[in-house]
């Protein structure tokens, strides 16, 4: 399983990013996908996941109305549009996912929105 993530960047509050995830391994359109994220000096926050058909979506409170997953099981490419970025959501972004009950990252990429 590999998972890497892309995307990442300093962006200034208010402004937007996209993630990316290409994931190789296993069969990409059988699994559940998630992005998580890590503050500096904070444990891991969930942020959204998304069905295998990427038909049903779920948010953390914290990000719905403003970050939008969605994937290309064509392209095995798994995705965070984050728009109206906030301070608080610097972090490093890691993608998952869940295989017979062992967990998966990838390498994060760092998001940090600054001014």
């Amino acid at each position: 399983v590999q998972l890497v993530e892309s995307g990442g960047g300093l962006v200034q509050p208010g402004g937007s990013l996209r993630l990316s995830c290409a994931a190789s391994g296993f069969t990409f359109e059988s699994y559940v996908m998630s992005w998580v994220r890590q503050a500096p000096g904070k444990g891991p926050e969930w942020v959204s996941s998304i069905d295998s058909g990427g038909g049903v979506t779920y948010y953390s409170d914290l990000v719905k109305g403003r970050f939008t997953i969605s994937r290309d099981n064509a392209k095995n490419t798994l995705y965070l549009q984050m728009n109206s970025l906030k301070p608080e959501d610097t972090a490093v972004y890691y993608c998952n996912v869940n295989i017979l009950s062992r967990h998966y990252w990838g390498q994060g990429t760092q998001v940090t929105v600054s001014s």
